[in-house]
């Protein structure tokens, strides 16, 4: 996944310390009511797609930007499904990251899903009943993007 320039020009300044990033997350569905999965090159996992907000990007709008980059798939954002806090990370290079997550619903308008960039192995459409194994935080996120509820999640208390 190519490290976007503001980033390594921040690291620049303050090497491999905590970076506190906004990330943006889609649960993707088409009419089939199947969800939208890339396979990651650098872990070769299946995920929901995923990237990282531009400075001064709404969020919205750079999730249907990374999502059409990574997959070619036109999109239109129908809700915010949560607003989350991850806990820190180190990539293998040492830098440390905090991302706060905001994933939305999106519905697919056109395209044909096909790896689009090189930060995919394979792009593909999955049956809700039928997924590979993904992240629990991402089950999560597709069980409330499902979820009738029209409020976006988010922790109310510390735990």
């Amino acid at each position: 996944m190519p490290t976007p320039k503001f980033i390594l020009d921040l690291r620049e300044k303050i090497g491999h310390d905590l970076l506190w990033l906004t990330g943006i997350t889609g649960v993707v569905l088409n009419d089939a009511d199947e969800v939208l999965l890339v396979r990651r090159a650098d872990t070769g996992r299946w995920s929901l797609v995923a990237g990282i907000l531009e400075p001064g990007e709404q969020p919205a709008v750079g999730l249907v930007r990374e999502i059409e980059e990574e997959t070619a798939v036109q999109a239109v954002v129908e809700r915010l499904v949560s607003v989350e806090s991850l806990p820190p990370s180190s990539y293998p290079n040492g830098d440390q990251v905090q991302f706060l997550d905001l994933c939305f619903q999106c519905r697919a308008v056109s395209g044909d899903a096909q790896v689009n960039d090189d930060e995919s192995l394979d792009v593909r459409w999955w049956p809700l009943n039928d997924l590979p194994e993904l992240s629990d935080r991402e089950q999560v996120y597709i069980k409330n993007a499902l979820s009738p509820a029209a409020q976006p999640l988010y922790v109310t208390a510390a735990d």
